[in-house]
């Protein structure tokens, strides 16, 4: 793809100021960046480092200048430069069209306008697909399952029966979305299966990373918040409910019935015992193991998480205790010369 500096300008709303008639032939970071390539500056503090970048342009703020270098003045650099990405990043993907001949769809499936459908894709029966889909090769869609308008599942995506999925969602390669969830009794010393013949409900808008397994529930739903953002290799058990606009950082794991309310942070490796809750706006930090429930605004951390300045405050103490220790042994010893001396007099 190519583009003239002019027509990047129009797209994000900005002002040239130099050769408007360049052409950009891609994007890339401010070290990385070649010439053809357009590279942005959010903070001042890097207007040194792009008066050295090879980058045939740069976009930055409105109130920022570096002499000698064709700009782009915009409101808001890195939200401009990622809609410059966007641009270019489509035009680099797969470009397919249609209904792959070897695509397996059931005869009562509803497929929408615009859907594209790459190959060895299953699509059972009773499914409804919305408009403007695309579905790459080797998805498979279980009998049931209602999907929106403009989603995108990649390669290898397994969407189980009856799940049901909001408009622009995408979901990246090797996700499986309600699979059984892990639910068992003992009888007689053996662990007997629960069935689990709830859902998944994935609202609008949101993302989800590769091999992320989102369990099904046991009764109603496991449910996925409008706006929520999951990391790869995420783990969400059976009835978890996770408000919108969250954010869940790589290898979480969250236990069965939590409840997280909306904008919460869940950093990589937070581990979260079941049947909790998280509340509205709190932040895990990573590795944190969450044993009770969060209010929320709450920033936590540790393991068992504690409040951050509680945890702050541990960990100094923690920091200190071999002069603690040492301290201890110099002290008794004292006690102990001490004791000595006045069973010497008594």
């Amino acid at each position: 793809m190519q583009k003239t500096l002019a027509e990047i300008a129009e797209l994000i709303g900005g002002e040239v100021v130099g050769d408007r008639t360049l052409v950009i032939t891609g994007v890339n970071g401010i070290h990385e960046a070649k010439e053809g390539e357009l590279t942005f500056v959010s903070n001042s503090k890097y207007v040194p480092i792009a008066k050295e970048t090879k980058a045939s342009a740069i976009i930055i703020s409105r109130d920022m200048s570096i002499p000698g270098k064709t700009v782009i003045l915009t409101d808001r650099p890195s939200i401009a430069f990622t809609e410059v990405i966007s641009l270019f990043a489509s035009a680099g993907q797969s470009n397919f069209k249609g209904i792959h001949a070897s695509a397996v769809i059931a005869d009562d499936a509803l497929i929408g306008k615009n859907v594209s459908v790459g190959p060895n894709v299953i699509i059972e029966d009773g499914v409804s697909i919305g408009d403007g889909c695309v579905i790459y090769g080797g998805v498979f869609i279980g009998h049931k399952t209602a999907i929106g308008n403009n989603c995108i599942f990649y390669p290898n995506v397994v969407l189980m029966h009856r799940s049901i999925i909001g408009n622009n969602v995408i979901i990246h390669s090797g996700t499986v979305v309600g699979s059984d969830g892990f639910g068992y009794e003992q009888v007689d010393g053996k662990h007997k299966k629960i069935p689990q013949i709830g859902i998944v409900v994935i609202e609008d808008d949101v993302e989800i990373g590769a091999n992320v397994t989102i369990d099904r529930a046991r009764f109603d739903k496991t449910f996925i918040g409008r706006g929520t953002k999951i990391d790869n290799l995420v783990q969400v058990a059976h009835n978890v409910s996770i408000g919108e606009d969250c954010i869940i950082i790589s290898q979480v794991g969250i236990s069965g019935s939590v409840s997280i309310g909306k904008n919460a942070i869940l950093a990589g490796q937070v581990g979260v015992v079941g049947h909790l809750t998280i509340g509205e706006g709190a932040l895990i930090t990573a590795q944190s193991a969450v044993m009770k429930s969060v209010p929320p605004f709450t920033k936590a951390l540790g393991s068992p998480a504690r409040a951050y300045a509680d945890q702050m405050k541990i960990n100094a103490c923690t920091q200190k205790l071999p002069l603690y220790i040492k301290e201890i042994k110099e002290l008794k010893k004292q006690v102990k010369e001490l004791k000595e001396k006045i069973d010497s007099v008594s």
